[in-house]
């Protein structure tokens, strides 16, 4: 992992209404996505919502760990923590 990245713990809420982030839960980021837990629905839903809502390019997110579990590891390319941490104003 280089410097200008890191890794966010995500609580993934399915099946929405709407993509949202809904704030922190413990230690993990909750966030809701409208795309069912089905076939990585859920997962690529949850990564184009936030690279938008953090500006960066579809291709710098990823789910480093958690494929078909609600709580994932989520890691974030050419963005630190912090600045990440900011961008979703939390």
């Amino acid at each position: 992992m280089s410097e200008s990245s890191c890794k966010i713990a995500i609580k993934a809420v399915p099946n929405a209404p709407r993509n949202a982030v809904a704030g922190w839960v413990g230690d993990a980021l909750k966030v809701r996505v409208c795309a069912p837990a089905l076939e990585g629905r859920a997962n690529e839903e949850l990564c184009v919502f936030l690279a938008g809502a953090l500006g960066l390019p579809r291709r710098a997110l990823s789910v480093a760990h958690g494929d078909k579990s609600r709580r994932k590891i989520l890691q974030i390319d050419e963005m630190t923590l912090a600045d990440a941490r900011a961008k979703l104003g939390m």
